[in-house]
């Protein structure tokens, strides 16, 4: 069976793996690059095109959004050095989670300022060790280290009260959050036979605290509206001058990938990848936002609500078979599914999940060389938004239906 050359091939046949998965997570955080053999060199792009519309409720007009989901692509690279036999090490650079996305349509989510839009970028570099005590097993573990910044504005009625009543003559809220860095880490076990094309690895990698600067800005009580008198009251305490510059936390979540595959006849290999997310936990609460918001609910005795937050976990699983045609090419096959992280949802990423089917093509013009290409088609679930003042609650402002998107790898690599 010629299975043994095959190692190296088939998870980098789908440079789309992770494109579009559930609440903000882009890369997938594959770990493979790594587990390759001797030295090896990898870098790719995938470019994600989605069509994500709905339709306000009934109480907000009944309208449609047209498309609010915007474009995006994000690079990744790696490289893995065997300096002994028996020690490597790795460098791996991605962009784990993102968000990209502006309403320019009904007064749900637009006013004469501007609109309801979000844009959110991360970049991580790991640096791995890893420690193969036989020709089977690998140990490793490395440090993360990690960038974050973004921009949210909130805009018309569906926010009611940080986002704007137009009745009220209130006109949105904006963060800016500064790029700052944080620190985690990332270990993981692999196992392997060559010669039947086994490999199986299991990889955790740890939560990362963001200690950031958010400068917020609401406009005044007069200019909102506002008739509560210690509504106003607390809003001139909290932000004075319409403006404020203060420290937040955001712990970007902690995750586990789990990476099969194996030969299943000559030239052949299925292969499996399991991951899961802990959005739960995650939330984003600015300073100000978050002592507003507590303000604006005493009255029902809830204590305040978060800017962003998502109700459950992640579980996205890919399957797929992959072949070896002759020496210059390999393709494969996979489908794969999204749980989301929860229904009804933020109307800053309203899908729930997804299933996709992609298809790889590899081209080798050498032993040591390879260009690769894919495409992923995404069926994205439908999924009720809401407003981050609904959160826990069955209300919505807006529902979408029938969406769907499409994403495009290219990835090259040497192996030296």
């Amino acid at each position: 069976m010629k299975l043994k050359t095959l190692t190296t091939a088939i998870l980098l046949l789908l440079p789309t793996a992770g494109a579009f998965a559930a609440a903000l997570d882009r890369s997938g955080q594959s770990i493979s690059a790594f587990l390759q053999p001797d030295n090896y060199f990898e870098a790719g792009i995938s470019v994600l095109d989605p069509n994500v519309s709905g339709k306000t409720t009934t109480a907000l007009g009944g309208q449609s959004t047209d498309d609010m989901a915007g474009d995006y692509y994000f690079p990744t690279a790696a490289l893995k050095i065997q300096a002994t036999d028996q020690i490597s090490v790795g460098l791996l650079y991605d962009q784990p989670f993102g968000a990209d996305a502006e309403y320019t349509k009904t007064a749900a989510f637009t006013n004469t300022t501007g609109n309801t839009a979000v844009d959110v970028d991360t970049q991580n570099l790991s640096l791995i060790l890893g420690f193969q005590p036989t020709e089977n097993w690998n140990l490793y573990g490395g440090a993360v280290y990690q960038t974050v910044k973004g921009n949210v504005a909130l805009r018309g009625a569906a926010y009611s009260v940080l986002g704007g009543v137009s009745a009220l003559g209130y006109k949105g809220y904006d963060a800016n959050i500064k790029e700052t860095d944080g620190y985690g880490w990332l270990a993981g076990v692999a196992y392997q036979i060559p010669d039947i094309a086994l490999k199986a690895s299991l990889t955790y990698r740890s939560e990362i605290d963001h200690d950031v600067k958010i400068k917020e800005s609401v406009l005044s009580p007069t200019q909102m509206g506002l008739a509560n008198a210690a509504l106003a009251g607390a809003f001139n305490q909290l932000n004075p001058n319409g403006y404020t510059d203060v420290e937040s936390t955001i712990t970007t979540p902690q995750s586990v990938n789990l990476d099969l595959q194996s030969g299943i006849m000559a030239d052949t290999v299925a292969f499996a990848n399991l991951r899961w997310v802990n959005w739960k936990d995650f939330s984003i609460r600015p300073n100000n936002f978050g002592q507003f918001s507590k303000a604006a609910t005493a009255a029902s005795g809830a204590k305040g609500f978060d800017l962003v937050a998502y109700e459950d976990d992640q579980i996205s699983a890919t399957v797929g078979v992959g072949r070896k045609f002759n020496e210059l090419w390999a393709g494969n096959v996979s489908l794969g599914w999204d749980s989301g992280a929860g229904d009804p949802v933020t109307t800053l990423g309203p899908t729930e999940g997804y299933w996709n089917v992609g298809l790889g093509l590899q081209y080798s013009p050498t032993p040591a060389t390879f260009i690769a290409g894919g495409v992923k088609y995404f069926m994205l679930g439908d999924a009720k938004a809401q407003s981050g003042a609904q959160f826990g609650t069955d209300a919505y402002v807006a529902e979408f239906e029938d969406n769907d998107a499409w994403a495009y790898g290219l990835k090259i690599g040497y192996k030296f």
